[in-house]
Parts: structure tokens; sequence; C-alpha cells
């Protein structure tokens, strides 16, 4: 989709750029998310999964803020993740108002066998770019994510 702007340069660029990455990050997501669909998994049920597997048991409000996942949402997915026995939900003695989550058995077989198709999925999508574009392109990425506009907190007025 072209924008209709003509009289703005630094808009129709910028505009043209964000349309470029969000049908990227869509087409991207359709093809990755495939697998988990036919697995019966969402994308943050994978996320959750995906953070246990790596960094071992953690907090639910910890999993939701690596995620960028509301609580209300991450109660949720994780209350689907133990109903299907891929993880528990452990208080912690030291702090009753933290829960930490943790894999299975099950969850910790699904995952490791989801994650490699998913790293493979991953490694075939990115193919279409030498290594030093995807070095580029992780850095443009990583810039646009941590610009101060983007993490001030007060809205401008």
């Amino acid at each position: 989709m072209n924008t209709n702007i003509k009289d703005n340069k630094q808009e129709k660029q910028s505009l043209d750029a964000f349309i470029k990455l969000q049908r990227a990050s869509n087409s991207l997501n359709h093809f990755l998310n495939k697998q988990l669909n036919d697995a019966g998994i969402t994308e943050n049920q994978f996320g959750t999964l995906e953070a246990l597997f790596h960094l071992g048991p953690m907090c639910q409000k910890s999993i939701s803020e690596k995620l960028l996942c509301s609580p209300g949402n991450m109660t949720t997915v994780v209350d689907n993740l133990v109903k299907n026995g891929h993880v528990i939900r452990e208080i912690d003695p030291a702090d009753r108002r933290c829960h930490h989550i943790n894999l299975t058995k099950e969850g910790r077989v699904l995952i490791n066998e989801l994650f490699k198709t998913h790293r493979q999925n991953i490694i075939l999508a990115f193919e279409v770019l030498t290594e030093k574009e995807q070095e580029v392109l992780s850095e443009y990425c990583k810039r646009l994510g941590t610009q101060k506009l983007l993490n001030n907190k007060k809205e401008d007025k």
C-alpha cells in the first residue's frame, strides 16, 4: 500500500518504511506461527515456554514483562498452560504474592521439539538476507525499539 502523502517527503518516507516493516513482521509471524497453531498453542504460550526453557523458573510478572504482555493476559496464558499440563505454578514461600512458573516434563519435551523447528524456520526465513544485511537489520530494529521516545512513560501533552 502506497501512502498518498505528496507534500512531505520525510512523512512519506517514514510511513512507507513503517508499512514495509509491518508487512514483513506480519509475514514472518504468519509463517512462524503456523507451526504453533498446528501444535495448538498461542504465540504468548510459546514465548512463555521458551523463556522458561532458556531461563529457568520465573515469576509470572517477570515473564509478562519479557513478553511485553499485560499481567491479566499472562494469567490467562499461564492458566491455559497449567490446564494443558505444560507448566506448574508455585507460590514463593518468601513472597506469597509471587508465583514461580516452571516447566513440567511434558512442557519441556514440547518446547524442546517446537523450538528446534522454530529456530530452523527463522533461519530459513532470513536466508533471503546476507549475513551483513541481517546485522544491519538487527541494528536498525534495536535502534527503533530502544529509542527514548518509545520508552518514555510520560505522554507528550
